[in-house]
This record gives structure tokens, sequence and C-alpha cells, in this order.
């Protein structure tokens, strides 16, 4: 078994782990929604100017909203975008609404996914697609928004009700882009309490749905009739399509693979499904890094909830080379940690980004990966981690991308009194 134990207090990290003291105050910046209640960071994304985007929900006193906002490469507003730096909205006027994800795609255009609020206990996946100012481009969908609506109603899924910071709920968002425009996107529908099915979806550029795409537009994800949940998706350099979460009660960590025309790749693992438990213990899969025809997973054990690792060869058998073909569980802190995202770095090292759980010891968590699977002690102050504390508040790190220096612009919230969409970023020499 491959159980790392480290219960160590954030100490004062030198480089490379730091924070950035050129990047808004002390490495920390807070991301203003103007007008708002409350917000929480989602994800971020750089576009070609190295400028930070930000996918947000937003409270406003009418109910949650999605929020875009974009930050100059020193961490201030760029106030040039949306109104004075940030848009707030909602996919459909009238109804409630979060971001999830946010791309850019080629031209400047800037894709964001979330999920639209159809009532208090049921969501549909969305897009919404703005011009590099922040404004809704017209082409796409109902001028610039877009509900996906299945036949059935199966892409309707279950809202989350209130849970600890940290902890993932149901409310799954992730979405990528192929090289001819067309978009996937996952949803999780729910038939009863303990039944999901995953749904893995295509749309055509301008928002439609793709009916090549298996013959109608979507998959239904299910694994021997199990409740199967997705979290991510992955679209790999020669096309073919990864999807990952979890599977069944207790859960296990669950990988599928999906041919470009949406046809389930059998090669992959047996019959196209892989499942796996960490040690005997629930897992679930947040993140999947391609890499070296390797597949990088990255998420959480559970009872307790750990950082869980798992690399495994791109047939879906694993890799031995890796902590012996097992998955790697690494403890921070006695209340739990997780691994939200992951991201590689141009010379194939990984970083890994989540949060410890529990109360005020809820922190940033921030890990550099080697090739084999192993932390990279040169990170970290030689923990291969490092743990960032923004105050006397719970803090959650869940998005992260890689800037062409190397620097390491994390996402997350902090919930002092409210939600706070916080944006740090670490040096990373």
């Amino acid at each position: 078994m491959s159980t790392q134990n480290a219960y160590a207090l954030p100490t004062a990290w030198s480089n490379p782990g730091s924070l950035d003291p050129a990047f808004a105050i002390g490495g920390v910046a807070q991301v203003y929604f103007a007008g708002s209640l409350s917000s929480l960071t989602e994800h971020v994304a750089l576009d070609a100017q190295g400028r930070i985007l930000v996918a947000a929900k937003v409270g406003t006193a009418k109910g949650c909203r999605f929020g875009l906002a974009r930050l100059l490469t020193d961490g201030s507003a760029d106030l040039s975008f949306g109104d004075q730096g940030s848009v707030i909205g909602a996919f459909i006027d009238g109804f409630e609404a979060k971001a999830g994800k946010v791309q850019v795609l080629p031209d400047g255009r800037i894709l964001l996914a979330g999920l639209h609020y159809e009532n208090t206990h049921r969501t549909l996946p969305a897009l919404a697609l703005f011009d590099a100012k922040g404004q809704p481009d017209p082409s796409f969908g109902e001028q610039g928004f877009q509900v996906v609506r299945l036949p059935g109603e199966l892409s309707m899924g279950t809202r989350d009700s209130w849970l600890p910071p940290g902890v993932p709920g149901v409310e799954a968002c992730d979405v990528a882009v192929q090289a001819d425009g067309r978009i996937l996107l996952i949803a999780n529908h729910h038939f009863s309490l303990a039944d999901h099915a995953g749904m893995l979806i295509r749309l055509q550029p301008d928002g439609r749905l793709d009916e090549s795409f298996n013959g109608r537009g979507f998959v239904m994800v299910r694994h021997l009739l199990l409740n199967t949940w997705l979290s991510t998706l992955l679209l790999k350099n020669d096309g073919r399509i990864v999807v990952a979460g979890s599977i069944d009660f207790p859960q296990q960590g669950l990988l599928a693979v999906y041919l470009p025309d949406g046809r389930l790749d059998e090669r992959f693992a047996v019959d196209g499904f892989m499942a796996f438990k960490a040690h005997g213990n629930s897992a679930q899969v947040s993140q999947i890094i391609e890499f070296d025809d390797r597949l990088f997973c990255f998420g959480s054990s559970r009872d307790p909830i750990r950082c869980l690792t798992v690399v495994l060869h791109a047939n879906g058998r694993p890799d031995l080379h890796c902590h012996h073909g097992q998955p790697h569980v690494l403890d921070i802190g006695p209340s739990g940690c997780q691994w939200n995202a992951a991201q590689r770095m141009s010379d194939g090292r990984i970083i890994a980004v989540g949060a410890t759980i529990g109360g005020v010891e809820a922190d940033f968590i921030v890990a550099r990966y080697q090739l084999d699977g192993s932390l990279d002690r040169d990170f970290g102050q030689g923990h291969g981690w490092l743990r960032t504390r923004l105050g006397r508040s719970i803090d959650t790190a869940n998005s992260l991308a890689v800037q062409t220096d190397g620097a390491i612009v994390v996402g997350g919230y902090s919930l002092f009194g409210s939600y706070r969409a916080m944006v740090t970023r670490y040096l990373n020499r």
C-alpha cells in the first residue's frame, strides 16, 4: 500500500512553491463581481495575452448567477472586460445559474460552461459564448446562450443542497472543444436519489446537438447497470474521449473511453471500462491528464477522504512503474484532503491542487508530481506539496492554470462570513 502521512502545519515556503509577491497582494487576489453578495471561483484559464479568466458561481439578491471575470497578469481586475472587469448573468433570464468551466477558443472568443437551474431541485448543462470583451456572441445558440436539453430529459440532473466546502457534490461540469469546433460536455441524469447515469454530449460549434455523434448527439455512460457519475472528461490527442468519475455505492473510481464517433472503445481496459478502489476504500476521479501514452488520474479516496493519484497506460492497465501499479494515497492533515484539479507542465511534470477539509483547517494545497507518479521533493520545501491558509477562513482550491514561465495560478474560494472568489499565484522555478 502506497500511503504517505504528512500532518505538518503551513510554514513560510521558499521557492519553488512560494506565493508570488508581485501578484495582487502578497500573491493573493480577491475577484470582485459588482453588486454580488458572494462568489466562488469554479475554474481559471489563461488567454493568449496571459490574462486570467475566472468562472464563478455568484450570489445575488435574486439568487445564483454565473460569473465571468478577467484579471490582468498582475492580479488586478481588467476593467476593459464586461462591466468593470466582470460579467454576471443567467443562461435564461429569470432563472438561477452557475459557471463551471471557461475555455478560450483559438479565435479569442470565450466559452463558458455551467449549469442552468431549471428549478430548486433540477439542473441542465448550459453554455455561453462571449467575445474577447465579454459581450455575448449572437451567432451561438440563442443570442449567445444555449441550455442543453436531451430527449427524455436525459440531461437533467439534481441540484446540490448545501455541502461542506471542498466536498464534491453532484453538480458536475466539464467541457472540451475539438479542433473542428465541436463541443464535448458531460452531464449526470438523475433517475432517483441513488441512481445516476452519466451523459457524454457533443454539440455543433453553434450550440446545436451534433446528431452525427453516436447517431443521437449523446451517449449514456453506464457500466453494469450500476449508479454512474461523471466528473470530468479528456479529449485525447488521437481524438478519443475519456470520461471519468465514480461508479456504484460505495464508490469506485471509473474511467471509460469512447471513439470519436461516440462508440465505446472496447479495447480499453475491460470492454471499455476501468473501475478501481483505493486499497479497499472508495475512490473517485476528478481530473485526468494525458502524457507519454499514459493517463494520470487525480481525485480522492473515501473512508477517510485522502488525496489520490493513479497512473494507467493508455489501454487502461495500471503502470507498474508508478507505485507498483497501485493507487497512491497522500494524507495532509488529520481531517482529510483531496485533489480537485491538475495540469501538466511543459516538461511533463504535473501540478495538482485541492484542499484539506475540516472547518478552519480547510486550506489550499498544491503539489508537483514527477513523471513516475511520485511527489517532486524539489517543490514545497522537500515535501512535494505545500499548504496555504488565506486567513481565519475555510479555503478550497479547485482549479489551476500554468503560465508560460511556469508560475502556477490557482483558483478557489474562501468562506469567512460569505464566500469570496480567490486567485493565488505561486512561483515554480
